[in-house]
């Protein structure tokens, strides 16, 4: 049993993380001056300041500080194949001698809307943004476009992007659905079924602690949303690494349409939407203007582009099926490392994703002590803990991060 910290006692955790990193605490406190939170990205923020990274290569990241840590985040999710993978970077070098932004389309569009539309066969046309929820929000216009309704349902702590409709319980245009209880999913939107346009789920709900959806959940839902004329959007920005073709693949459902971001931009900033062909014609301007229009400079940018199909062709089924292996690894071991210490917890996740969740009243202490206890012994998951195995990872690496492990809970117990 934990026994908790006296109030105003700083974690040893803490004291160590503040020695180790005085550059960032540095760099933040001038940031915070120019940058609300000192930073763009909120998710980012855990206290007592979040670390500044200036390099990765491979597995591997340095902080301001100099301190080089095993990554297990791959920028949440989005760098499969770690930090300069010399594939990925040969793409944009080459692509940036030719140029990194045209007023018209590029050779890299077509090659890497023609691996996606092959590996997915759901999507059978498919569109590029700069970013997952710009997707989300292009697939929302085109779903109400398509249906004549407004309404938007999704599955309790999903995250679809900063959309309104997906991020506030009480919008008037969103339904919120209960999550993996097929049951009460079908009885709401057999209540609202005449308003709503569409329903969208993460396969597995990345934000929420890599919590996978099960199995008959996702067929209720496709069953149902058939039978009311709903679209059915599968949001696969995370768990498009779960399988060749995405979690769909995976779990044998098939949407009409799906939501992608993270690793198909290679590191770079890159998101798509696509599915069935009679959806996706709203956005074609070829025969007059476009039921639904869809503008954007930087839409299909050709660095993107090129390092996302790099990225593809090099995420083969092999190689998906290895770090899948390496993630059911660490989530085994570190079910039995946390147990071990004595330390409520639950573990979760899918192929090479995985999320930790200490329990009880003390479990946001926890997970907080454990995030920093590893930071400070060289390994870098999320604060939320949650993490992914990139193929620059190998068994030597899992075993590094489950050693660490076993030496923080023990602290922490």
């Amino acid at each position: 049993m934990t026994a908790p910290l006296a109030a105003g006692t700083i974690a040893p955790e803490e004291a160590e993380y503040r020695r180790r990193t005085p550059a960032s605490a540095t760099f933040f406190a001038l940031a915070s001056e120019h940058l609300p939170g000192g930073d763009s990205r909120s998710t980012l923020f855990y206290p007592p300041y979040p670390a500044v990274f200036v390099r990765g290569r491979g597995s591997r990241i340095l902080d301001l500080d100099g301190n080089e840590l095993l990554d297990f985040t791959s920028n949440h999710s989005s760098l499969v194949h770690g930090y300069g993978h010399p594939g990925v970077l040969g793409a944009a070098r080459a692509q940036l001698e030719l140029g990194t932004a045209f007023p018209g389309a590029s050779p890299p569009q077509l090659r890497l809307a023609r691996l996606l539309t092959t590996r997915v066969p759901s999507i059978e046309q498919v569109r590029f943004t700069n970013s997952g929820t710009e997707a989300t929000l292009n697939v929302l216009r085109a779903a109400r476009a398509f249906t004549g309704r407004r309404r938007i349902g999704w599955a309790a702590q999903g995250y679809h992007g900063t959309v309104d409709e997906t991020m506030t319980p009480s919008h008037p245009d969103g339904l919120l659905l209960p999550f993996n209880d097929p049951d009460g999913a079908e009885a709401a939107m057999a209540r609202e079924a005449g308003d709503l346009a569409a329903v969208l789920v993460e396969p597995l709900q990345a934000s929420a602690g890599m919590i996978p959806a099960r199995r008959d959940y996702l067929e209720r839902l496709r069953q149902a949303t058939r039978r009311h004329g709903i679209l059915l959007v599968f949001d696969e920005v995370v768990s498009f690494r779960l399988a060749w073709g995405g979690a769909q693949q995976y779990f044998d459902v098939t949407p009409d349409l799906t939501i992608l971001g993270k690793l198909i931009g290679g590191g770079f900033p890159l998101g798509a939407f696509g599915g069935r062909a009679d959806v996706m014609r709203l956005f074609d301007p070829s025969h007059g203007p476009p039921t639904v229009p869809h503008p954007g400079s930087y839409n299909a940018n050709p660095m993107s582009l090129a390092a996302g199909a790099a990225t593809l062709e090099l995420l083969t089924g092999e190689e998906i099926a290895r770090i899948n292996h390496l993630g059911e690894r660490l989530r085994v071991g570190a079910a039995r490392v946390l147990r071990d210490a004595g330390l409520s917890s639950r573990v979760t996740g899918l192929g090479s994703l995985f999320g930790i969740h200490p329990d009880g009243p003390d479990g946001g202490d926890i997970r907080r002590r454990l995030y920093l206890g590893l930071y400070n012994a060289g390994v870098l998951i999320d604060p939320r803990g949650v993490g992914s195995v990139s193929t620059a990872l190998t068994g030597g690496d899992v075993a590094l991060f489950l050693a660490a492990l076993r030496r923080v809970a023990a602290q922490c117990a």
